[in-house]
């Protein structure tokens, strides 16, 4: 797998990235399972040195060139210190990783990365490393794990938005961002639940629904499509502005929201781990950004070829599916508020 000797052959695989606990192992976990169920051959390459307890079956560890705890105890680092060394320390020793994915050639390849957010949205050590492993012909998508439950708070979707967007810009891959935990995003709180007043809001606005009072609107529950496709945000800065606290940063908000607008790239697919139909749904996304659905590796029919190039595989039905399965109704969420109220 040298640069000069590898030309000829394509490695495809996934970077998996994210904040801490937002599912990147697990992730990595059931994506092995799922896809050695059709018959891909993965190797799954942890590159997180703090990652002790890995459930999936590791064929290259980070941990055999180096450990946090080790860092962290002769070079008198903190975590976030000592995995930034780490990091340092992986893009100095190349040949160390080369020779490792060398003998799983033809494999699709999964890597485990790090939590610490600051890997993807400052620090180059980790672009780096992705760009060596692009220069020996991988062909690699970023897949970023964001937990689903932030959906449920205005002012951390988009914190959530400004930090999937600063990582899809300095990263430089192919992106798809994720929303984990999908089965789990309305214990945390209703999406969209708050109150506003009639005059603060269009009416026209997609996705969302509305039970009138006197002077007032009771926002029901966002579609889910309103977060997987990033639609008109000024509804969530409205929302943050009925907060005392946030009502000072309306300005702030206003202007985040428009950058986030202004480049149009962040969306989401969700995911179950646990849901095979789900789970079916990301590798589909991913294929695309890293092209392997346009490659030779295994047998696929002439629609799924099709639903590829032309794009006719629309995320709004499977959005919809997951939205049925866990998001409570509408209109008992109407009902749920009104007798809050």
């Amino acid at each position: 797998m040298s640069e000069g000797s590898q030309g000829s052959s394509l490695a495809f695989g996934q970077v998996v990235i994210g904040p801490p606990g937002s599912g990147k192992t697990t992730y990595c976990h059931g994506m092995q399972e799922f896809m050695g169920r059709i018959g891909r051959k993965v190797t799954v390459v942890n590159l997180d040195p703090a990652n002790e307890a890995m459930p999936y079956q590791c064929a290259v560890d980070i941990a055999e060139l180096i450990t946090l705890p080790d860092v962290m105890e002769n070079l008198k680092l903190g975590p976030n210190g000592g995995l930034i060394y780490c990091m340092e320390y992986l893009e100095a020793n190349f040949d160390w990783l080369q020779e490792k994915l060398a003998a799983f050639r033809g494999h699709y390849y999964l890597f485990d990365c790090p939590g610490q957010v600051e890997l993807y949205t400052h620090h180059d050590a980790l672009k780096n490393v992705f760009a060596q492993l692009a220069k020996w012909n991988f062909r690699l998508a970023a897949v970023h794990l964001v937990d689903s439950h932030y959906c449920t708070d205005p002012g951390k979707f988009i914190s959530v938005l400004c930090t999937s967007l600063s990582t899809m810009l300095h990263v430089e891959l192919p992106h798809v961002n994720v929303l984990s935990k999908m089965d789990l995003i309305e214990q945390y709180g209703k999406l969209g639940k708050s109150l506003c007043k009639r005059d603060t809001w269009n009416w026209a606005a997609s996705g969302v629904n509305y039970l009138f009072g006197a002077s007032w609107c009771f926002p029901a529950a966002f579609n889910l499509d309103y977060y997987t496709e990033v639609l008109d945000l000024s509804y969530l800065v409205d929302h943050l502005a009925s907060d005392p606290f946030f009502r000072n940063y309306r300005r702030l908000n206003e202007k985040l929201v428009e950058v986030i607008e202004d480049y149009s790239l962040v969306s989401f697919v969700p995911l179950n781990v646990q849901d095979k139909e789900s789970m079916r749904q990301v590798m589909q996304a991913v294929d695309k950004a890293n092209g392997y659905s346009f490659g030779d590796q295994e047998h696929r029919s002439l629609e799924a070829l099709m639903s590829a190039a032309v794009g006719a595989d629309f995320h709004f039905a499977s959005t919809l599916a997951v939205q049925e399965r866990y998001v409570q109704s509408q209109d008992k969420a109407v009902e749920e508020e009104v007798m809050d109220l």
